[in-house]
């Protein structure tokens, strides 16, 4: 058989070439009427780009409604009657009142109601705070913390369902503290006004450090009446 002329030889090459170009093209055309769809990135990947503020936040806002106002419910106790179970014993109004983290070295939390007559107010502070005499001598008994900036981890600290180990460290434990008291101030209606004279009345939680020292409340609601 004579060789191929260069002619034919390129006829050849044209001819594989068409046939390497259909088959590509075969593979091709069934990708056009493809569309690709970006993946959601997977909860924990999504959860950890939070910051921890926001994180703390959306916890104290998931759970405030079913958790923690029930809690708030069942252990509210009348603050006059607080008081005298804590004159006669502290421990004895804490273990029927109380509520606090586990081990004994840890401060009792209780949640009272009450009213009182408003006898200095500053709401004008991002610390507002009312003061409130509870027993008609005029002084002051109690502290309501309005906020929105509030001290303390009373509100954290009386939930049993927290637990200080379910949570990454200190830090962000610290950082729940917080987002509580945000959220107590975010769901009260704040007074606005001059409230001095007033009869405010209250529900709230706070931290007994000293029988002799004037508690400090968060209060989960508050109404000043006319």
């Amino acid at each position: 058989m004579p060789d191929p002329t260069i002619t034919e030889i390129f006829h050849r090459c044209d001819m594989h070439a068409m046939k390497l170009s259909a088959a590509l093209l075969a593979l091709l055309l069934p990708l056009g009427g493809c569309k690709l769809v970006p993946t959601d990135k997977p909860a924990a990947e999504t959860a950890e780009a939070r910051t921890d503020e926001a994180r703390m936040a959306a916890y104290a806002d998931e759970n405030w409604s079913e958790k923690v106002l029930p809690v708030i419910a069942e252990h509210t106790v009348d603050y006059a009657k607080l008081r005298q179970a804590l004159a006669a014993s502290v421990e004895s109004a804490g273990d029927e009142y109380g509520l606090r983290p586990e081990g004994e070295a840890n401060p009792w939390n209780f949640v009272v109601s009450g009213e009182g007559q408003v006898t200095e107010a500053k709401l004008d502070s991002r610390a507002a705070k009312m003061q409130v005499d509870m027993n008609g001598d005029g002084k002051p008994d109690v502290t309501l913390q309005i906020g929105p900036i509030i001290r303390g981890t009373a509100l954290r600290d009386a939930m049993p369902f927290i637990v200080f180990t379910d949570f990454r460290d200190q830090i962000e434990f610290a950082k729940l503290a917080r987002a509580m008291n945000e959220k107590a101030h975010a769901e009260l209606d704040v007074p606005e006004g001059d409230v001095v004279g007033k009869t405010v009345a209250f529900t709230g939680v706070f931290t007994l450090r000293s029988v002799d020292e004037q508690p400090e409340i968060v209060p989960t609601a508050i109404e000043v009446k006319p």
